[in-house]
């Protein structure tokens, strides 16, 4: 369950299985626990892609236990901050209860990627490591704003 008094961010893309669960565990790392970070599609895939675990342990993040979600799950919770990782989410995005800010930072999808595994497993690290530099900017900047304001 989240906890209402933290603000709620969430990551949003079409399958859920990819980029929208790497960004989240990149995210909740950076940001630390005053903050609730979720993701969610706007058509499930139905499951976290595995080589996504597997390049999330690399860099010592575990989102082995995440669930691919539908974005209704969220529409009546309270929801500060909506991030949309690919074109068809931010498309699709409604506008959720208590929603100040919302971002479009558009990546590709790894899941599309080809090839032997150490291929597609290259795919995966860049996008992972596009993702972190992205979101991990954007953390930096959250914890710089609630500095100023406290």
């Amino acid at each position: 369950m989240l906890q209402m008094n933290k603000p709620t961010i969430l990551i949003l893309c079409t399958g859920n299985s990819c980029r929208s669960h790497l960004a989240e565990g990149i995210l909740q790392r950076a940001l630390g626990e005053d903050y609730n970070v979720r993701s969610a599609g706007s058509k499930p895939a139905g499951y976290v892609h595995p080589l996504a675990v597997k390049v999330m342990q690399e860099i010592g993040i575990d989102i082995f236990g995440h669930r691919s979600k539908h974005l209704e799950e969220f529409l009546k919770q309270q929801v500060e901050t909506v991030i949309t990782v690919c074109g068809n989410a931010d498309q699709a995005c409604p506008t959720f209860p208590g929603q100040v800010n919302r971002y479009h930072w558009g990546f590709d999808d790894p899941a599309h990627a080809t090839g032997t595994e150490e291929e597609k497993m290259a795919v995966f690290r860049r996008v992972r490591d596009e993702i972190r530099k992205v979101f991990e900017a954007y953390a930096a900047g959250r914890r710089d704003e609630a500095s100023r304001n406290r």
